[in-house]
């Protein structure tokens, strides 16, 4: 839901940057491309998010699709340990580059950019969430797998 009130949000300074370009029956205002940028920044960060909770985050296989069990929570196991962990690099160092936005202003709105700079420590926190919950939901399918084959 959210994504698509942000992608309705998006069209509206997107649309007024290519009337204004093309047709000249508005003047162009500089400030929907900074609007444009911060909800598109939002999008592609909740998008991500949605994408790890959901498990079709991408993924690169470089062995066969195990039929194991062990096999099936290491596949599982190897990928969103390095989600993880990515993640809280993104969470921990992103907490610097946040405060390095909030000491900044865009030019045309006079916004901090503060605005964009912290959907990446709050990425990486719900990212490493995410990722070691559904790390619990694979250990706990490999261990009700493992009962019902004994």
């Amino acid at each position: 839901m959210l994504l698509a009130v942000l992608m309705g949000a998006l069209a509206i300074p997107v649309a007024m940057q290519v009337i204004a370009r093309y047709t000249g029956l508005i003047p162009v205002y500089l400030w929907t491309e900074e609007l444009a940028t911060f909800i598109f920044v939002w999008m592609v960060m909740i998008g991500s998010m949605i994408a790890v909770w959901e498990g079709t985050h991408f993924d690169v296989r470089i062995t066969r699709d195990a039929t194991r069990p062990l096999g099936i929570l290491l596949q599982k196991g190897i990928v969103l340990l390095l989600i993880g962990a990515f993640a809280l690099v993104f969470a921990w160092y992103g907490i610097e580059y946040a405060k390095f936005g909030a000491m900044q202003q865009t030019v045309m709105m006079q916004a901090n950019k503060l605005i964009t700079f912290i959907s990446v420590p709050i990425s990486g926190a719900v990212w490493a969430v995410f990722a070691f919950y559904r790390l619990a939901e694979a250990f706990a399918e490999y261990r009700n797998s493992e009962k019902a084959m004994s």
